[in-house]
């Protein structure tokens, strides 16, 4: 019965991603990523130092998914922010296809 609690936090981390996606937070059709966004994403799966813009570009396709960083007391993290990871690798796995090392 001890994972009942871990399910109900992963469901309602689940169902406030998808809230979002429903109220507009995500566009439905099209590319999510910019081409910015793809560049920074796979600069950072790189062994390069990373950049401030780049992190910066790493938080703004977050977001597009669905995270708000901005709670000092989230009582979802880090399911929300993985959640909203999961999202931003499929984008990055299906758009962004140039910038992947080959």
């Amino acid at each position: 019965m001890e994972s009942r609690p871990k399910n109900r936090t992963t469901l309602t981390a689940l169902a406030l991603l998808l809230a979002g996606c429903a109220a507009g937070g995500v566009p439905q059709s099209g590319s999510h990523l910019s081409p910015m966004e793809c560049r920074d994403l796979a600069a950072l799966r790189s062994n390069a130092p990373p950049t401030m813009a780049q992190h910066q570009s790493e938080v703004a396709a977050l977001r597009k998914a669905g995270y708000d960083p901005s709670p000092w007391n989230d009582p979802y993290y880090p399911e929300d922010l993985q959640a909203a990871q999961r999202v931003v690798d499929h984008w990055f796995a299906t758009e962004c296809q140039q910038f992947q090392a080959g």
